[in-house]
């Protein structure tokens, strides 16, 4: 069965949320809530491989304390600006 565009979002801001580090929750939980229904099918098919990755390692490259992996970075560029932006209000 394939999944519908509303139960794709759902999942995928369930997993934002369930990520087992709090600190990987609220930013990707809050990127996922402000942002993720504005974004395109290839772009959401990339966020949902990103949160297939470990969450020390999304940590090291949101925080840059590690380059991402390239297919990652325009992504992470945009969760990191998010992020910038909810914090500035």
């Amino acid at each position: 069965m394939t999944e519908t565009s509303e139960i794709r979002l759902k999942r995928l801001r369930l997993r934002s949320w369930r990520r087992g580090m709090k600190e990987m929750d609220l930013i990707l939980g809050r990127f996922a809530d402000a942002q993720l229904a504005s974004l395109d099918p290839a772009t959401l098919d990339t966020y949902d491989a990103l949160l297939g990755e470990n969450d020390q390692d999304l940590y090291r490259w949101v925080s840059g304390q590690e380059p991402p992996p390239e297919r990652f970075a325009p992504l992470l560029a945009r969760i990191e600006a998010s992020v910038r932006e909810a914090d500035s209000v």
